[in-house]
C-alpha cells in the first residue's frame, strides 16, 4: 500500500519553517523514506504477549505457615523497662 502523499510545504508551515525547494525536495524524500519504514514495520507480526523481562522470573518464597511465636511474657523478659505488659521506651522528640 503505498503511503499518502505529503505536502511539505504545509508541514513546514505549520512548524514555522522556511525552507527553499531544495530544503522541501529533500525533506520530502526523508519523510517518504521513514514512511516507507514504518509501513515495513506495519508488515511483521506484533501479536506477541508483551513481557517485562525477557527470561520469566519466579519469586522464591516461603510457604505462608502459621507457627508459634514468643509469648508476652518471653517476649518482655529481657526488656530494659517495662510498663503495664509493654515495652517502656524514652520520648522520642525532634
Amino acid at each position: 500500500m503505498p503511503s499518502p502523499q505529503i505536502d511539505i510545504h504545509h508541514i513546514a508551515k505549520l512548524s514555522r519553517l522556511a525552507l527553499t525547494n531544495e530544503e522541501a525536495v529533500q525533506y520530502q524524500d526523508q519523510l517518504n523514506r521513514i514512511l516507507g519504514h514504518i509501513d515495513q514495520l506495519s508488515t511483521y507480526r506484533l501479536d506477541a504477549e508483551p513481557s517485562a523481562h525477557a527470561m520469566p522470573i519466579f519469586d522464591v518464597i516461603r510457604p505462608d505457615i502459621a507457627r508459634p511465636g514468643l509469648t508476652q511474657e518471653e517476649a518482655l523478659s529481657n526488656a530494659p523497662r517495662r510498663a503495664m505488659d509493654q515495652f517502656q521506651i524514652p520520648k522520642v522528640m525532634e
